[in-house]
C-alpha cells in the first residue's frame, strides 16, 4: 500500500450517472498446470513448465515469518533474508549477486509474518546455477561473525530509513500492537533494533537450523525447462540436504474486540493530518475473507469507491484515501487510512468514515457495486500470473497457506461467489463500532525558535 502517497484535491466535475457495472468479459484466467512431488528429506517441489520464452524463475519460500520469534528477539526473520545472501561454504561473501546478474538475471528476497522467500529470475539455460546457489544456502549458509555484524548494520539503516524516518513509516507497526495485542501478529517482521544488537550469534546459529531446511521449504521452478532434466538436478542438489526438526508452529487464536482502541501518533514527519480505522479480520483461507476484500474494494479502493466519493471528491476533506485488506494464515486486519487536507480536523474524517462504514452494515452495497470490485478483482488475478515470477510465487503460497496447490485455479470462484448480502454480513460481523482501532496522525508544529533576548534600554542621563 502507498502509505503517505497523495491525490491532488481537484474541483470535481459534474456527476454524471454511471453505467452499471458489468460482468468482465475481456479478461481470461489462465490454467496453470503443475507437477508437484516430495523429496525425502520433506522438500515440496511444484514445476510449471511453461515455453513461451526462453526464460526461467525459481522461487524459494521457507514457512517461517516474524509470527516463529520470540517477542523478545523479534526481527529475526528478515534479518535472515539479508543474512541469506551473505555466501555459504562453496560461494564466497558477496558473489550471489554477481553470479547472477552476470548470467543475465536478477534475484530479490523478502518477509512477512507466515513466510519468507528468496526468488531468481534466469535465462532458462542458467536455471542449474539457482539451484545450485538455494541448495547451497539451505545446507551450508554462511552464519558466521562477519556476516551477523554487517547486517546487523544493514538491517537497522533499513529500519531508519523505511519506518522511523519515514512518513508515516511507524502506521503498521504501531496498528498491529493495537490490533493483534497478544498474539505473535504483535510485531512486525522488520523488528526491533535493540534486540538485533542484543541477539548473540548461536541465536542465529539456532534459528537457521530450526527453519532453515527442507521440510520446512516448498521450492517452484516456473517456465522454460525439460521437466526431468530438472527433476534429476533437483535431486542432486537438494537430495543430500538432511531432513531438519519438526518445525514448531505458534498456537493461537483471535477473540473478538470487545472494545474499540484510540491512539495519536506525533512525529515530526507528518506531512498532513491523516486517520486510520482498522479491525479484525479473517484469515485468507476463511470462507468469508473474500466478502472482507471486496467489502474494503467498495469502501476505498479506487477514485469511484465510497469514501474517495465522499472525503475527496464531494466535501474535499482529503486528499487520499487507501484500502489495506492484509489476510494472513491465522488472522488478518481490514484498515482504512485517509489523508486529509491541511485544515481537516481528524475528528472530520473519524465521522465520515463511522458514516460510511455504517451505511453498508445497515444498508448493504448494490450490485452494481459489488460486480465493479469484482471486474477489478479479475483484472488483478490475471495480471498476478502474468509472469513466471508471479506464477511460481502464487503456487507456492497456494500450497503452503492454503493446504492445496490447485487452489490458484479456483480464486476466482471465491470471488464470484460474493453477493451483496454477503458483503453487508461481513460487515456486521467485522466492522463493528466496538471492533475499530482508530490511530490520528496530527500534523506536529515546530517548535517556536526561542525569542532573541531585547536589546536593553540606555541607562538614564
Amino acid at each position: 500500500m502507498a502509505l503517505g502517497a497523495s491525490v491532488e484535491a481537484q474541483t470535481p466535475p459534474a456527476k454524471e450517472k454511471p453505467a452499471p457495472a458489468k460482468p468482465e468479459k475481456a479478461v481470461k484466467m489462465p490454467v496453470i498446470d503443475f507437477e508437484e512431488y516430495e523429496l525425502p528429506n520433506g522438500l515440496h517441489v511444484i514445476l510449471h513448465e511453461n515455453k513461451s520464452a526462453p526464460v526461467v524463475a525459481t522461487y524459494l519460500l521457507y514457512h517461517v515469518g516474524s509470527k516463529n520469534e520470540r517477542a523478545d528477539r523479534t526481527g529475526f526473520a528478515h534479518f535472515f533474508e539479508h543474512l541469506m545472501f551473505e555466501g555459504s561454504d562453496n560461494i564466497k561473501r558477496g558473489q550471489i549477486d554477481k553470479l547472477v546478474s552476470s548470467a543475465g538475471g536478477n534475484l530479490n528476497a523478502s518477509t512477512s509474518f507466515d513466510r519468507t522467500d528468496y526468488h531468481f529470475n534466469l535465462p532458462s539455460n542458467q536455471l542449474g546455477l539457482a539451484l545450485w546457489i538455494e541448495s547451497e544456502r539451505m545446507m551450508h549458509g554462511k552464519v558466521e561473525e562477519i556476516g551477523v555484524e554487517t547486517q546487523r548494520q544493514v538491517v537497522k539503516e533499513e529500519r531508519r530509513l523505511g519506518t522511523d524516518n519515514a512518513p508515516y513509516g511507524t502506521l503498521f507497526e504501531t496498528l498491529s500492537s493495537q490490533v493483534f495485542k497478544g498474539t505473535p501478529y504483535e510485531w512486525v517482521p522488520i523488528g526491533s533494533a535493540q534486540y538485533i544488537d542484543q541477539a548473540t550469534l548461536k541465536e542465529f546459529q539456532d534459528f537457521y537450523h530450526q527453519y532453515y531446511v527442507p521440510n520446512n521449504a516448498t521450492l517452484v521452478v516456473a517456465g522454460d525447462f525439460d521437466k526431468e532434466a530438472v527433476k534429476k538436478q533437483i535431486a542432486e542438489y537438494f537430495g543430500p540436504i538432511p531432513r531438519g526438526k519438526e518445525i514448531p508452529r505458534p498456537m493461537f487464536e483471535l477473540q473478538p474486540q470487545t472494545a474499540p482502541t484510540e491512539k495519536t501518533v506525533a512525529l515530526p514527519t507528518t506531512p498532513l493530518p491523516a486517520v486510520v480505522h482498522a479491525w479484525r479480520a479473517p484469515s485468507e483461507t476463511a470462507a468469508d475473507a473474500p466478502a472482507v476484500e471486496l467489502l474494503g474494494d467498495i469502501l476505498g479502493t479506487g477514485r469511484s469507491s465510497r469514501l474517495y466519493e465522499r472525503l475527496v471528491r464531494d466535501e474535499g476533506l482529503a486528499s487520499d484515501v487507501d484500502v489495506f485488506p492484509y489476510l494472513l494464515e491465522k488472522g488478518g486486519v481490514l484498515g482504512i487510512f485517509v489523508t486529509g487536507n491541511p485544515q481537516t480536523p481528524l475528528a472530520k474524517l473519524d465521522r465520515a468514515l463511522d458514516e460510511e462504514v455504517a451505511k453498508i452494515r445497515d444498508h448493504g452495497v448494490t450490485p452494481e457495486e459489488l460486480q465493479k470490485v469484482k471486474n477489478l478483482k479479475l483484472r488483478e488475478l490475471a495480471s498476478s500470473y502474468a509472469t513466471m515470477q508471479s506464477r511460481a510465487q502464487n503456487l507456492a503460497h497456494y500450497r503452503v497457506m492454503f493446504g492445496d496447490t490447485g487452489a490458484i485455479n479456483h480464486q476466482l470462484e471465491r470471488y464470484e461467489a460474493v453477493t451483496p448480502e454477503a458483503i453487508q454480513a461481513a460487515a456486521k460481523k467485522y466492522l463493528t463500532p466496538e471492533g475499530v482501532n482508530v490511530l490520528h496522525y496530527p500534523v506536529v508544529k515546530p517548535a517556536a525558535a526561542p525569542a532573541a533576548p531585547a536589546d536593553e534600554k540606555p541607562a538614564a542621563k
